[in-house]
């Protein structure tokens, strides 16, 4: 007698739909006023164009489309664009994402089939939620762009075309779903600390920032970890916009599902780009922020920690941080798999400053000493193990929100003549 039950039709049908992703699911997706989504809708205004953008999470893009785009890498952007000018404008999606998707393209992906009852098309469906391309001397046109998947925070611009110009805006949404490190951190009352100390004298500072620790240590602070090798001086949103506008991606908390996207990255060696990271202390406290650009999979990525100090130039926060290049991962008995770091731990810190100033996120920049210099053939070790080298220095980096072009920047030996 086998040991293998046969299978109902139905049940192997009901398989059938599940693997080829329910093609056969009727076609409901809810009103655009029934969900919520434009609740956290932003605005923005310049020279009688007025836009508004908002960024449905993945329930709610379900919602409205009746399709799980977010799993097929696709995600909604919802405009509205008032032209309060006496002339058309034009919108232009490439500026918003270079590789988004047309809306015919885009219900192709979904899961649902034409309606036969009620004659609706899944194509006609989405192409009449498009955002429209041209906008008529004082008209209001709203509508979706679907754009390559972006978690936690989606950061993007539109561009509007007039007679005269372009009018550009530039958003930075934060979609529901991660749970992300920096979200429980009150910052203005951390920028507002009544330890905060202000320090206006250049000699001063650089004194300052010279003695502050070298290097990240153990939750006991008895051992030393990864060099503090950057200063950055900004606000928080300052910092927060300026990374995002070069690239890099905010980090998940670890909790379960973190950890088991982690583990499915590990074993697969595919790409994860909020991958939690270690906590490394500074001031007997975790990173107060970490960012992460991931390259082909989890094994190799860019990632930084950042720490803001008490002390304050001229009204602007100070933050202390390291970085380091992921290059494998490697089994230990303390924690299982961690990452090997690139030992030029100075390449890596001069990648972060040409990273933000293509990006034009970057408004001076300059070096002070730090660490202690550490030469190839005798370097040190962080937590891990792992070796590493370097001559010494800081690079400080005052960041911005606003565009700065290369040609703009202030590049200073000492940033702070």
């Amino acid at each position: 007698m086998s040991r293998y039950r046969p299978i109902a039709a139905g049940t192997l049908i009901a398989l059938l739909l599940a693997v080829t992703g329910g093609c056969g699911t009727t076609f409901s997706p809810r009103p655009i006023d029934d969900v919520p989504f434009r609740e956290r809708a932003i605005t923005q205004e310049s020279g009688g164009i007025r836009v508004t953008a908002a960024v449905p999470s993945a329930r709610e893009t379900q919602a409205l489309f009746a399709s799980r785009l977010y799993r097929k890498g696709v995600q909604p952007v919802w405009l509205q664009i008032e032209n309060g000018l006496d002339t058309p404008v034009s919108f232009l999606p490439v500026g918003l994402d270079p590789e988004y998707y047309t809306p015919i393209e885009t219900a192709y992906l979904g899961e649902a089939a034409d309606d036969a009852e009620s004659g609706q098309s899944v194509a006609r469906y989405f192409f009449d939620r498009g955002m429209s391309l041209v906008i008529g001397a004082g008209e209001a046109r709203a509508g979706f762009v679907f754009t390559p998947l972006d978690e936690g925070t989606k950061s993007f611009n539109v561009d509007v075309v007039e007679e005269t110009g372009v009018h550009r805006f530039s958003f930075f949404i934060a979609v529901p779903g991660l749970k992300l490190d920096h979200h429980a951190i009150d910052w203005e009352a951390r920028v507002a600390s009544p330890a905060a100390v202000e320090i206006d004298h250049g000699t001063e500072i650089v004194a300052t920032l010279e003695s502050l620790p070298c290097c990240t240590t153990d939750k006991k602070g008895e051992d030393q970890g990864d060099p503090l090798n950057i200063v950055v001086i900004g606000h928080p949103d300052e910092i927060y916009y300026a990374f995002m506008r070069a690239g890099w991606d905010e980090t998940e908390t670890i909790h379960r599902a973190s950890l088991w996207k982690t583990a499915a990255s590990f074993l697969t060696g595919g790409e994860y780009r909020y991958s939690p990271v270690s906590a490394l202390y500074v001031f007997g406290r975790p990173q107060d922020v970490a960012f992460q650009k991931a390259r082909d999979n989890i094994h190799e990525r860019n990632h930084l920690r950042l720490w803001m100090t008490d002390l304050r130039w001229q009204g602007e926060a100070v933050w202390i941080g390291q970085i380091s290049r992921d290059i494998g991962v490697r089994f230990t008995r303390r924690t299982l798999t961690t990452h090997k770091i690139d030992p030029d731990v100075d390449e890596t810190r001069e990648f972060l400053l040409e990273d933000l100033a293509y990006s034009q996120a970057l408004a001076r920049a300059g070096y002070v000493e730090g660490v202690g210099p550490a030469p190839i053939d005798a370097p040190r070790a962080n937590l891990t193990g792992d070796p590493y080298f370097t001559d010494g220095q800081r690079i400080v980096l005052w960041v911005s929100s606003e565009p700065v072009a290369i040609s703009n920047i202030e590049w200073r030996l000492n940033p702070f003549e």
